[in-house]
């Protein structure tokens, strides 16, 4: 975005109010990064779109292999010509520094593997696959980086969580139904712009597709199916703090993890209302005033190095 775009668009984009919806209770520092973070990823997205519509396999090879670098060694990276590269090397560097290394490790591994999902999503796009349904939502779940923004919650609550509360289903799933509504919430929000552009990646899409569905039943569905996610929820919340109420065992580290957990399954809840908030008042998805429906006017279509 050139500085002009910057001023005239950055603030109605609503990317760092997403997050502070989402991460209540972070400490500023914290959530700074989170929203400084968030931000990257949506230019990093335009930027992978960009450089599908236009063909430029060459520069997205460059710029995938980049993340994967500056996501390990964030120090070596700072000072990257491309934007894209420093930029998440700088979101990376702070990030870490909130939590243990263990959480780091965990944090560049999840986030590698979104970095792969994305370059799964040039190629189908590139070729103009349209993967069925259950492909789709498996790839979704990372091309939204669900575990990222579930890891994201430990250090807003300031403590990170053992891998046995991570991984016990009381937790695992309501942190999933949360970013499954977040994810096809933003599909059905996005579906006009993504057919104007010949989108292959969209829940919507592939039930059209893959389903023999009109595009009136394919959104009631999508539609069904974040409802569901909504009901689930409800019922999930309440069995992940009777869990949080029982990791409470008379010890202070079991009193601090059962708060950090309360804390989490809190901030799960607030990413219905955020998201729900943020399509409806972010520039990002208003394609009715596009020139071209496809085509955010805030993107520039040049990549780094390549014209």
């Amino acid at each position: 975005m050139t500085p002009e775009k910057v001023e005239s668009y950055a603030d109605g984009l609503c990317y760092t109010d997403l997050m502070a919806g989402y991460y209540i209770g972070a400490p500023d520092e914290v959530l700074q990064a989170i929203a400084d973070y968030s931000a990257w990823f949506f230019v990093w997205d335009d930027r992978h779109d960009r450089d599908i519509v236009h063909g430029r396999p060459a520069a997205w090879r460059r710029l995938k292999d980049l993340l994967h670098s500056a996501l390990d060694r964030p120090g070596d990276h700072l000072r990257h010509q491309d934007p894209v590269v420093a930029g998440l090397a700088d979101s990376v560097l702070r990030l870490y520094a909130f939590l243990p290394d263990t959480w780091n490790a965990r944090f560049a591994r999840h986030f590698h593997t979104v970095i792969e999902a994305y370059d799964r999503e040039f190629h189908n796009r590139t070729e103009g696959i349209v993967p069925t349904v259950e492909e789709y939502l498996e790839l979704r779940r990372l091309t939204f980086a669900h575990w990222i923004w579930t890891d994201l919650l430990e250090p807003s609550a300031g403590h990170e969580l053992p891998d046995a509360v991570r991984k016990n289903p009381a937790y695992r799933k309501p942190a999933l139904l949360s970013q499954e509504f977040a994810a096809w919430y933003n599909d059905l929000c996005s579906l006009p712009k993504e057919i104007a552009g010949n989108e292959v990646h969209n829940l919507g899409i592939s039930l059209v597709t893959h389903e023999n569905m009109t595009l009136e039943e394919a959104i009631t569905e999508v539609r069904r199916r974040v409802e569901e996610c909504i009901s689930e929820f409800l019922d999930a919340e309440q069995e992940a703090l009777r869990f949080a109420d029982r990791l409470d065992d008379g010890t202070v580290g079991g009193k601090e993890t059962s708060t950090a957990v309360r804390a989490c399954v809190g901030n799960m809840r607030n990413w219905f209302s955020s998201v729900y908030w943020f399509h409806h008042e972010s520039g990002r998805y208003r394609v009715d005033s596009w020139d071209d429906r496809s085509t955010p006017p805030y993107v520039n279509n040049a990549a780094e190095g390549e014209q």
